[in-house]
Parts: C-alpha cells; sequence; structure tokens
C-alpha cells in the first residue's frame, strides 16, 4: 500500500507540471486559461515541383504569414508505421478462407510485412499547425528567464467560466479560418481534429511506447454519468 500510495503521489507531481487543463468543444484549454487549435495538414513534397510551382508554394507561404499577427506553431511527429488494423483485415481473411492454398499465401505475406517493417524500420509522418489563442497576450510579454522558470514549476490552472471560453473561443475560430485559408492558398488541405482526435493525438505523445499496445477509448463510449 506504501508503494502504491508512493507511485500514485508520483503521478500527480508530474501532472502538475503539465500545461494542459482539459479538452472541450475540439479545443486544447491551457491552465493558463489559453486556448489551442490543432490542424492535421497535408505535405507537399517541394523538391519535385517545378520551378513555377516552387515558387507558387513560397509566395503562399510568405502570404500566410503576413495575413496573421499571432504566433503559429508548425509540429511534425514521425512514428514507427502502424498497421495493426490491416493486419487485423489479414487475419479475419485467414479465418474465413476455406482453401489451404490461400491461408498459406497470407500467412506468408502476413509475415512478409511484418519482417519488412522490422528490417526497414518504416516511419510515418504527420504535420501538425497549431494555433493560439491567448487572453491578455497582447499587453504581457514573458521574459526568457520567466518562461524558464515556468518549465521546472508546477502549473496553476485558471478556471474558465462558459461566458469567458465561449469569448475566447470565437477569437480562436477566426484565427483557425485565416489559417485555413492561408494553407489552401500554398495547396495543402487541412482538417481541424476534434476533441477526440486532439485526446488521442495527446496520448499517443506523452505515452509512445504504452500507446502502441493500450489503444485509448472513445469518448462517446466513456459513461460519464455518475462521475
Amino acid at each position: 500500500m506504501k508503494n502504491k500510495n508512493a507511485k500514485n503521489k508520483g503521478i500527480q507531481s508530474t501532472e502538475k507540471y503539465l500545461f494542459i487543463s482539459t479538452v472541450r468543444d475540439d479545443t486544447v484549454v491551457l491552465k493558463s486559461g489559453g486556448l489551442r487549435a490543432v490542424l492535421l495538414t497535408s505535405s507537399i513534397n517541394f523538391a519535385l515541383k517545378n520551378e513555377d510551382e516552387q515558387q507558387g508554394i513560397v509566395q503562399g507561404y510568405v502570404a500566410l504569414l503576413n495575413s496573421v499577427d499571432f504566433p503559429l506553431q508548425i509540429c511534425v511527429q514521425s512514428r514507427k508505421l502502424n498497421i495493426d488494423s490491416y493486419l487485423l483485415k489479414i487475419d479475419e481473411r485467414f479465418k474465413k478462407t476455406t482453401n489451404d492454398l490461400m491461408k498459406i499465401q497470407l500467412a506468408e505475406y502476413k509475415k512478409y510485412i511484418v519482417e519488412l517493417l522490422d528490417l526497414g524500420d518504416i516511419m510515418s509522418k504527420k504535420f501538425y499547425v497549431i494555433i493560439p489563442y491567448e487572453p491578455g497576450s497582447s499587453s504581457t510579454k514573458k521574459t526568457f528567464t520567466t518562461q524558464l522558470s515556468e518549465v521546472f514549476s508546477p502549473t496553476k490552472a485558471i478556471n474558465l467560466s462558459k461566458k469567458q471560453f465561449n469569448e475566447y473561443k470565437n477569437e480562436l475560430e477566426r484565427r483557425v479560418a485565416l489559417v485555413e485559408a492561408g494553407l489552401r492558398g500554398m495547396g495543402l488541405s487541412s482538417i481541424r481534429l476534434d476533441t477526440q482526435g486532439l485526446i488521442e493525438s495527446l496520448y499517443n505523445t506523452y505515452n509512445p511506447m504504452v500507446s502502441q499496445f493500450e489503444k485509448i477509448k472513445d469518448i462517446n463510449e466513456i459513461n460519464i454519468e455518475n462521475q
């Protein structure tokens, strides 16, 4: 029991250093009261474009930067390619197949795919654009020393009322629309992560090893009536 309590205390103390308070209405709410929206974007192989196309992409990027008066964060995540769902489909096909020759071929094909991933260490990349809104950020600028001290200090949550949240979210929505238009000007498609997508992305980011074996549940399937 003593070890269990010590372990729980360790988890709680770690959570104090996370900047995230909650995720709601397709938005990440920080403990500082700030909001974040996340866009999952497509990618472009710039090197394969001709000179005119490259120039158009650069001009679109410049236009995007000139159209915003707030900071943007571009995040690239590299993860080992996960094809568990594809392998499950092969297993289902294997169970339904009555032809012995087909079963052998399916088993060999699955073995080949798994070995290929292990030997080649094939990675998948996802590209995100994080759009922020910080209440009062225009009038308050933190020094480098202040920002550094906050990294090693427990963060304190600021409770937002429903009215405050809606006001901040309206401004965030305006920024999201602006960035989406800028990305389209570069020839990029984007989709905003919803609440489930944000939770899964954060879970996978903070638990890169565990998330490979323990998948997070759909929030719509979680019973919160008695919580």
